[in-house]
């Protein structure tokens, strides 16, 4: 009976000094995880970004496979939509080594979940104003799913671009001026 005494006040114990509340530190909760698979650097340099919104991935079991081991390519990646659907197009998901016969096909589109709200929101505003739908970045969220951050944008021209260039590199010049004097 003694044993069992002890047994609760050490789980009492550390169940108090777990919860946070005796410590006095103010713990915050932990950032939710997130894995990122691939990111479209190329699109902040060419187009000028005007919204974004998270979706859902549709995907087969290969080619999460493949993607948690990094194979996936938003180069040439753009998303079409097509009968009140969102579908990325052109983005390349490497073969599965393991997956034998039931492999997929690399190349070929892939559905985007999104609510129909969002879509009206999102992408109705894309052919109406000349816009266009990228991918920026995909990634696992902390439940293990696959999402895209994709993103309404307007393609820069080239004195843009230049602008841009521009600024970045004053903004360096100042940055490392800084680190200098102080």
């Amino acid at each position: 009976m003694a044993k069992s005494k002890a047994k609760k006040a050490k789980k009492a114990k550390k169940a108090k000094s777990s919860s946070g509340k005796g410590s006095g530190k103010g713990k915050s909760k932990p950032q939710p995880q997130i894995t990122i698979v691939a990111e479209n650097r190329k699109a902040r340099h060419r187009y000028e970004i005007i919204d974004t919104l998270e979706c859902g991935l549709m995907l087969m079991g290969s080619e999460v496979k493949s993607m948690r081991e990094g194979k996936l390519s938003l180069d040439e990646a753009h998303i079409r939509a097509k009968d009140r659907e969102l579908w990325l197009i052109g983005a390349d998901i490497a073969h599965y080594n393991n997956a034998g016969m039931w492999n997929h096909d690399p190349r070929r589109p892939r559905k985007l979940l999104v609510h129909d709200r969002e879509f009206d929101k999102f992408a109705a505003r894309a052919p109406q104003q000349g816009l266009t739908l990228i991918p920026l970045r995909v990634y696992f969220n902390d439940r293990g799913l696959a999402k895209c951050v994709m993103a309404l944008v307007k393609g820069k021209k080239l004195h843009d671009k230049r602008e841009t260039m521009k600024q970045r590199d004053t903004q360096r010049g100042l940055q490392r001026a800084m680190r200098r004097g102080s």
